[in-house]
């Protein structure tokens, strides 16, 4: 009568059974099989497609209260690397005397030129290994790619320029920044700007899900310039489309909008600027530096400029969001200008959207300073004995005396 009602019941008990696990699963078939009787195991074995080892050990775990430890870990093949305890570490030795960082620092990987076959080769020539214990090429590249060497052509790994003072500038770097992070009263800013856009129905490479048409050659000479300002501290962006070139006083335009927008001139900040010692933006550029030195007067505050040195810009915290920007609009046609902004606006850095705005105002070029009144702004300046191209500060006190002093005159 119960091997009948079980036969009619089968469909939900199979349903049930699939659906426990390791010792829910054999005390259950184990009860299944008491409850049936003599050649209950047999029957429930032959119904369920239950093993009877299975169904022994559920009727010991019922009968005695006491459940078997289930060590799935201990079971099936062994991975390659416990059987080659060294294999990791010795690829690891292959690949560091190949390999190179990613070129554009978009991420922490390091690419290798040595192909999986010659991994093979060297593990079998340098290491010791045979043939036969090695495993397959799927797998080997399979550990290779796990231990973050991953392939690409060389031409793209060439290695980056350097200057002499190179290490000393970043020491410097990452000494202020750390000092940085651990005070609230200063608002770290990066600031850069973005190659000009092209406006018009050119392709950009990507991909996209609408089919588009681009024309086959760029015409027009219409442009437009993204600028960027990141807080590095919170991760907002602020980005400015310009119309005009990017000018010294564009820069500092932007920047004091920021700095009052955000509610920063009502309180004593100080200002830390990272920066790429650009044309509009170096340190010796003169209409850059008289700007400062004015909006440093005017809210006193103290502003710290850190430059990136040259061919290493792509540290500077900012090039993270045209990287971004690139990907969010490449596949679409940005044949207007509206397009452009709109597609900023919808793009996200860290979960955030940025704040855009289209900049009309034109900018004029060329505008500079003597060498004599350079020479008084420069009084305002503390510049470093060593890299003082690379990082001085602006002391609100020193800037107003020079303010002042040009009143007068």
């Amino acid at each position: 009568m119960i091997k009948q009602s079980i036969k009619i019941c089968k469909r939900i008990f199979v349903k049930t059974i699939k659906k426990l696990k390791g010792h829910e699963k054999r005390t259950t078939v184990a009860e299944l099989a008491i409850a049936c009787g003599n050649g209950g195991q047999s029957f429930i074995s032959k119904e369920f497609k239950v093993g009877r080892d299975t169904i022994r050990k559920g009727i010991e775990e019922v009968k005695t209260g006491i459940k078997y430890i289930d060590n799935h870990n201990l079971k099936g093949r062994k991975k390659i690397t416990d059987k080659l305890p060294r294999l990791k570490d010795d690829i690891k030795d292959i690949a560091e005397s190949q390999s190179q960082i990613d070129p554009k620092f978009q991420s922490n990987r390091i690419y290798t030129r040595l192909t999986v076959n010659e991994f093979r080769k060297h593990l079998i020539c340098k290491k010791g290994y045979k043939c036969t214990e090695l495993p397959t090429n799927q797998t080997l590249n399979t550990i290779i790619n796990r231990l973050g060497y991953n392939l690409r052509k060389i031409q793209k790994t060439k290695p980056k320029k350097k200057i002499a003072k190179t290490d000393d500038i970043f020491e410097n770097i990452a000494k202020v920044q750390n000092a940085t992070r651990e005070n609230d009263k200063v608002v770290w800013l990066s600031v850069d700007a973005k190659d000009r856009v092209k406006i018009g129905k050119f392709s950009r490479g990507g991909k996209s899900r609408v089919p588009e048409e681009a024309h086959d050659h760029d015409f027009g000479n219409n442009y437009i310039t993204p600028f960027g300002i990141m807080n590095v501290k919170d991760k907002t962006v602020s980005i400015s489309h310009a119309k005009s070139k990017i000018t010294a006083d564009y820069i500092v335009d932007r920047i004091e909008e920021y700095w009052i927008e955000n509610g920063y001139n009502k309180t004593e900040n100080e200002l830390l600027l990272n920066l790429d010692n650009g044309p509009e933006c170096s340190s010796r550029r003169r209409q850059f530096i008289k700007r400062l030195v004015e909006f440093s007067a005017k809210y006193n505050v103290k502003i710290t400029l850190v430059y990136y040195p040259p061919y290493h810009s792509k540290y500077n915290p900012v090039e993270r969001v045209w990287g971004i920007l690139e990907q969010h609009w490449n596949g679409d046609l940005l044949d207007s200008v509206e397009t452009v902004v709109n597609f900023t606006k919808s793009m996200t850095y860290d979960k955030k959207h940025p704040h855009v705005e289209l900049i009309e105002k034109l900018y004029k070029t060329g505008i500079t300073l003597t060498y004599k009144e350079m020479k008084i702004y420069e009084s305002a300046l503390s510049r470093d004995g060593c890299i003082g191209k690379w990082y001085l500060i602006i002391y609100p006190e020193n800037a107003r005396k020079v303010v002042s002093f040009l009143q007068k005159e």
